[in-house]
């Protein structure tokens, strides 16, 4: 089972469509899968989850019991500030430390509407994960500019006469799959 992880609250987001691809690419390549999205969190879980009140939250615990029944994921992760969204960094603080993700898989894919994909979040989020003691596969995605690449479904270009475009979408839609494959193998 891989675990796609939606790595914002924000609903509707793009980050959540690009996700919902991805499950569709795992399912395609023969991958069970599941996501895992942010937005679901209950409302109150930075204050009811967390440090003191580890366990007590019943909602959150079952977010704790996919992370522990999971061993490879998927972090689909939007550009915020020129990182990562905070709600992502609570999420990880309010899961069982260290072992909740300790030897186990994650690929990387940032989105973003300016041009680099979230690079920087991406490296912060590696950074974390490592430090957590997470494989994190060298190959990370950065989707810039989504909106003009991705119609919210699949990687085509808003404007279909756009030739280069059309050339990152088959660019984008190519290391996708590769990424996938390797994660199923990883």
């Amino acid at each position: 089972m891989i675990g796609v992880i939606i790595g914002t609250n924000r609903p509707n987001s793009a980050s959540r469509k690009v996700g919902i691809y991805y499950q569709k690419l795992l399912e395609s390549l023969g991958a069970k899968s599941q996501l895992i999205d942010l937005a679901t969190l209950p409302e109150d879980f930075a204050f009811s989850a967390l440090y003191h009140n580890y366990g007590k939250n019943d909602l959150f615990n079952e977010f704790q019991t996919i992370v522990d029944t999971t061993h490879k994921f998927v972090f689909v992760v939007p550009e915020y500030n020129g990182s990562f969204p905070g709600v992502l960094k609570t999420f990880l603080d309010g899961l069982r430390y260290p072992d909740s993700f300790h030897y186990k898989k994650a690929a990387l894919v940032g989105v973003s509407s300016g041009v680099q994909g979230n690079v920087a979040g991406l490296g912060h989020l590696n950074d974390i994960l490592s430090y957590m003691e997470t494989d994190v596969m060298g190959l990370r995605i950065k989707l810039g500019r989504i909106w003009e690449h991705f119609d919210g479904e699949d990687f085509n270009p808003r404007d279909p006469n756009d030739a280069k475009a059309q050339h990152v979408c088959n660019i984008y839609k190519r290391f996708l799959e590769r990424q996938a494959k390797e994660l199923i193998a990883f």
